[in-house]
Formats: structure tokens, C-alpha cells, sequence
């Protein structure tokens, strides 16, 4: 009996909190540079949140380790509701399934609240790269095994993995520089200090629109860049990864303060305002249920554990 109303007096308070929340900022967490493709849409929602809800929600980027730093910092936050985190398929699922020591489960580590977004990946070159199509990329990777170098945003993420994939398919040997983020890549991607790079269309669209980066190909229809052809199309059916972004919370905080959460974003997203800010930047929204996001991560992650066994020997 005293457990039982221990439970209440919790359940209670955890409700009690969640009426009076919140009362002061919000830190939301995100786990790459600024100027990057996740950044962007944590800034987006940030916004929408802020409006909503009547206090500031500050966006503090914390990059590093493939973006297990930052996803860390959200698992050991306080769960009060005053610390979210903007997740992606790089810092769960696939960090789980390419890094032996990671400090935190995707799932029992957070509360999901919702899939914001997904979208499509893109692969970019230098514009000062001698091939004009996918094929003669290929053509020429063959043909110098070896001397093209592939930029990537840590081992531990989606982009990493999906890069050794097309790799084996296309039967080509490429050396890896690794960064913190995307921001940092794009200049020396454009001065051509590395030669390729597998990422999100979001922040490297206006670079292609404008000449300063080649697209060879997409996974996924892209708006965005509608005159780019995709893989499946040039063959490679076996190379049609997405990319989602998401928001999660510290395991433990209230379910109320989750949902109401979720309501906000689930509204923006689905909104014709929303939609169009979205999908204007290349990304399909979602707004999923907390359970919905968390049963995607579970399948995503085994999925992703198979692939690894099968590129990395």
C-alpha cells in the first residue's frame, strides 16, 4: 500500500510540475555545429516551440564524436523538462550500430517526443572534380583507386555508413577525412580540399543552386534539386537511405511535458505553414507519436546493426 501511494504522490507531483511548466528557458541540445542541416531544422523548431510555449528555448550546439557528445549531455540532463535534444538517425540508431562503446541506449536513455522530419541524402563533389555525371565519378574512381577523398561527419553516424555502402557497390576505394560537422566541410568541399560528401540537401542546397557544389545523385525524391537524377535510377536500387531529425528528452521526464511538447511540433509540421517551410528545405514532415518514434528507432537500429556487420570486417 505505501509504494501504491507513493506512485500517486509522484504521479501527482509529476502533473502538479507539469501544469506550472515552463517557467523559465528551455536549453534544447543539438549535437553538430551551427549552419549544418540538423542545426537548421532544431533552429525551426526551436522558433515554434518558444512561440508556443512563452519562454525562450535557447539552441546550444554541442558537436563532437559523431554527435554523441551532445546526445549524452541530453540522456544526463535533469529530467525537468527544462533540457530537450535534437536526435537524428546518426546519433541513435547508427551510433549504436557502428561504435562499440556508446554511454547511452536510444530508446531507455530519453523520452522520445517526435520525429520532426525526414529526408533524402545527397552526394556532393567539388566543383573543381573532373566528372560531370555519377558514372564518370565512378569511371574515374576506378580508375584512381585511392586518390579521391570522401569527407565524413564521424564513424559513429547514418552518412559514415551509408558511405561505405555505396563504396562496395560501386566497387571503388576512397580515403576518409573525418570533421565535426557539415558546416565544416562545405568550404573545403568548394575550395576543393576534399572531394566528396555524403549529406542532407537542407544547408548544401543554395551551394548547388548556386554553382558552388556538384550533386551526382539522391537517395530519395528531392525537391530541392529536382534535376538530380536518383541512385535507384542509375542502378544502385540496394542505396535509398533516409535521414530523420527528432526531438527527445531526459528518461523520466513527465509523460505531460512530452506531450505537450509533441502537440506543438505535430501542429507546426502539419500545418500548411509548416509544411511548406519544410519541404521548401528538401524534408518530409512527420510528427509522429512519442511511441511511434521510439518503435522506429528499435527497427532502425537492428537494421542498421546488419549493415554494419555486413560493410565493416
Amino acid at each position: 500500500m505505501k509504494s501504491i501511494a507513493l506512485f500517486a504522490a509522484l504521479l501527482i507531483s509529476g502533473f502538479a510540475n507539469a501544469q506550472s511548466w515552463p517557467t523559465k528557458p528551455i536549453r534544447m541540445i543539438v549535437p553538430f555545429p551551427a549552419g549544418g542541416g540538423t542545426d537548421l531544422v532544431a533552429r525551426a523548431a526551436a522558433a515554434k516551440l518558444s512561440d508556443a510555449l512563452g519562454q525562450p528555448v535557447v539552441v546550444e550546439n554541442r558537436p563532437g564524436a559523431g554527435g554523441t557528445i551532445g546526445a549524452n549531455a541530453v540522456a544526463t540532463a535533469a529530467p525537468d523538462g527544462y533540457t530537450i535534444g535534437m536526435a537524428t538517425s546518426s546519433t541513435h540508431p547508427a551510433a549504436l550500430a557502428l561504435l562499440k562503446e556508446v554511454p547511452y541506449d536510444p530508446v531507455k536513455s530519453f523520452e522520445p517526443i517526435t520525429q520532426v522530419a525526414s529526408t533524402s541524402f545527397v552526394l556532393l563533389g567539388s566543383p573543381s572534380l573532373k566528372a560531370n555525371t555519377f558514372q564518370e565519378l565512378v569511371a574515374y574512381a576506378k580508375a584512381n583507386p585511392g586518390k579521391l577523398n570522401f569527407a565524413n561527419v564521424g564513424t559513429g553516424t547514418l552518412g559514415y555508413l551509408m558511405t561505405l555502402q555505396l563504396r562496395a557497390l560501386t566497387d571503388t576505394s576512397m580515403l576518409d577525412v573525418q570533421y565535426k560537422g557539415s558546416s565544416q566541410v562545405y568550404p573545403d568541399l568548394m575550395s576543393g580540399q576534399v572531394d566528396l560528401f555524403l549529406d542532407n540537401p537542407g544547408a548544401s542546397t543554395p551551394f548547388v543552386a548556386a554553382g558552388k557544389l556538384r550533386a551526382y545523385g539522391v537517395t530519395t525524391p528531392t525537391p530541392s534539386m529536382p534535376g538530380v537524377p536518383r541512385f535507384s535510377e542509375m542502378g544502385l536500387t540496394e542505396f535509398q537511405p533516409d535521414f530523420w531529425y527528432g526531438l527527445v528528452a531526459p528518461a523520466g521526464t513527465p509523460k505531460p511535458i512530452v506531450d505537450r511538447i509533441h502537440q506543438v511540433i505535430e501542429r507546426w509540421v502539419k500545418s500548411p505553414e509548416g509544411r511548406k517551410e519544410l519541404e521548401s528545405r528538401s524534408l518530409v514532415p512527420m510528427g509522429t507519436t512519442p511511441e511511434e518514434f521510439a518503435s522506429a528507432m528499435r527497427v532502425q537500429t537492428e537494421r542498421l546493426r546488419g549493415l554494419a556487420t555486413q560493410l565493416i570486417k
